[in-house]
């Protein structure tokens, strides 16, 4: 429904939001904006409003739903207006990690689908993923250079395609490095997903790679999903943001081979520097 044109209280207004981020999980203030007819600042109070009502989660640009539970999966849209400024920062420096001519993995999720841009320059690149939208981004320059394999398989909440058909294709592939978005990062359980199905196409995916390099920005310290997807040590790499805890950042380096973090300036703009611990 477009609200423009209606004189709506407050209350009529977040109740209208309330709605539509439990319909869809997410929404932008410039999408409210353009259909409620009100101001960006109105917009952002209602928000405030009902994120300080537990009702939903401010982030970057919108409100997604509350999510918690270690099976909760929000569905792309609603994660891909999260950390948008630590998931740009994350992917610059990790596309100076990718050499050209190699073989490389991207498995599913906005992170690795942010990633996945910062490609555009590197040459006759090889990627294997499980994930539409990667592949959509990877194939939009149409390179003759470039050659993208999606696996196939079940589609699930963040677009990610897993099950029997994935994970037949990918134990049969050799990769140089495997690039891994994650939905937690914790000092027991390791890396984490809430898909079962997801995390068993997942460790396929980091079985095939020859060196393992995990993206997850700093909300994802403390999190845990159902399932484990790898240990901490299996990490060679974890990209993450300056947002990351002092305590986070020592408990990190002491177990991944390397940990390098992207800084995000005060404005929210990626930057372009990073600092190895």
């Amino acid at each position: 429904m477009d609200w423009k044109g209606y004189t709506v209280l407050a209350r009529q207004r977040q109740a209208m939001i309330l709605e539509e981020v439990k319909k869809t999980g997410a929404v932008r203030v410039s999408d409210l904006v353009d259909r409620l007819g009100v101001s960006d600042m109105t917009v952002r109070r209602d928000l405030e409003v009902l994120a300080r009502r537990g009702l939903v989660e401010k982030v970057y640009g919108g409100a997604t739903a509350v999510v918690g539970r270690s099976t909760d999966e929000p569905g792309f849209e609603a994660k891909s207006v999260q950390q948008l400024p630590q998931k740009e920062a994350i992917s610059s420096i990790a596309a100076t990690l990718v050499k050209p001519g190699t073989a490389i993995g991207l498995s599913a999720g906005t992170t690795t689908w942010t990633f996945a841009r910062y490609l555009d320059d590197v040459p006759e690149l090889t990627v294997v993923t499980n994930s539409i939208r990667v592949a959509d981004v990877l194939q939009r320059n149409e390179r003759p250079d470039r050659t993208v394999v999606l696996t196939g398989g079940v589609r699930t909440p963040s677009d990610a395609l897993v099950g029997p058909v994935a994970v037949h294709t990918l134990r049969s592939l050799h990769l140089d490095m495997v690039f891994l978005g994650v939905h937690g990062m914790a000092a027991g359980p390791g890396l984490t997903t809430p898909n079962l199905n997801e995390s068993e196409t997942n460790r396929a995916l980091v079985e095939a790679g020859g060196r393992l390099v995990v993206l997850a920005d700093h909300t994802k310290w403390g999190t845990v999903g159902i399932s484990t997807i790898a240990d901490l040590e299996d990490a060679d790499v974890l990209v993450t943001d300056d947002g990351l805890s002092k305590e986070g950042r020592e408990f990190l380096a002491e177990r991944v081979g390397e940990l390098m973090i992207a800084d995000v300036d005060e404005n929210g703009i990626s930057g372009t520097g990073g600092e190895t611990a």
